[in-house]
């Protein structure tokens, strides 16, 4: 699929890759980003590194290598779920093939093959695999499972999802954690696309999408509940679990992070 991710009644939902040139231009900001911090740890360790053994400078040297070729990248690249400062700039993200979220396995293989395809070959090979892939992939994204796409351009702004207050009390006790990423993407860009689908078009898309998202909640819906609502109901509930589970992360880190900053002081002597 050339264009982005189809399903239903041969309607494209927008996950379309984006241009070579944009691409290229991403690479070329992310790339001349990596130069500056570069330089920028060379200048700011000039003093350290004078000091140190000469025999030491080649390991130092990987060091600083595999920093900006491989750390910085995956951990950008997860962190953002896929949007680099280049691709921020120029309006694209790195999504899976299945259109979810990239994870720090499709980050790291990303930056790994790129260290060939992209620094030691100066682009070359990303280039030529780029132009004869259909959606410009390169040999970390057919590794990683990955592609870029544009997710700006004339496009509206999504709308948020609300929880319908009818189905408040059943989606709070719903078991909808094997639902993918990729197939609840589809359901939010078709709740955007819906108003303007054509009336047919968008009853058979609701059915089948949602036929496709209840065979991973249970229970299912109440009878009678229409496609849209359960859709919007589900991906409402997901959205505020996900951010609920995140601050409880964010929380826990905080916690261990306090801990381990009071230690070793605050561990009891044995011995006493």
């Amino acid at each position: 699929m050339r264009d982005g991710i189809l399903i239903g009644e041969g309607v494209v939902l927008d996950a379309r890759p984006a241009s070579f040139v944009t691409r290229g231009l991403a690479l070329f900001l992310d790339m001349l980003t990596l130069f500056v911090a570069l330089f920028a740890l060379l200048f700011a360790t000039s003093g350290s590194l004078e000091l140190v053994d000469p025999d030491f400078a080649p390991a130092i040297g990987i060091a600083l290598a595999v920093l900006v070729m491989v750390v910085i990248p995956t951990t950008v690249e997860t962190l953002s779920r896929g949007r680099s400062l280049g691709k921020l700039a120029l309006g694209i993200r790195v999504v899976r093939d299945d259109g979810g979220p990239v994870r720090f396995r499709h980050a790291f293989l990303r930056a790994l093959v790129g260290i060939g395809e992209i620094w030691l070959t100066l682009g070359s090979v990303a280039l030529v695999a780029s132009l004869t892939n259909d959606k410009g992939k390169r040999l970390g994204d057919m590794a990683a499972g990955t592609y870029a796409i544009r997710v700006r351009g004339g496009r509206p702004t999504l709308a948020p999802l609300v929880m319908p207050p009818y189905l408040a009390a059943w989606a709070s006790h719903a078991d909808m954690r094997r639902l993918p990423d990729g197939l609840a993407l589809a359901a939010r860009q078709f709740l955007a696309r819906a108003g303007k689908l054509h009336p047919a078009s968008r009853a058979r898309l609701g059915q089948e999408l949602a036929g496709q998202v209840e065979r991973y909640v249970a229970p299912g819906p109440p009878p009678g509940t229409h496609p849209e609502t359960f859709l919007l109901a589900v991906l409402a509930e997901r959205r505020d679990r996900d951010w609920a589970t995140a601050q409880r992360a964010q929380a826990l880190a905080g916690e261990q992070a306090e801990l381990l900053h009071r230690l070793p002081y605050s561990i009891p002597d044995p011995t006493r």
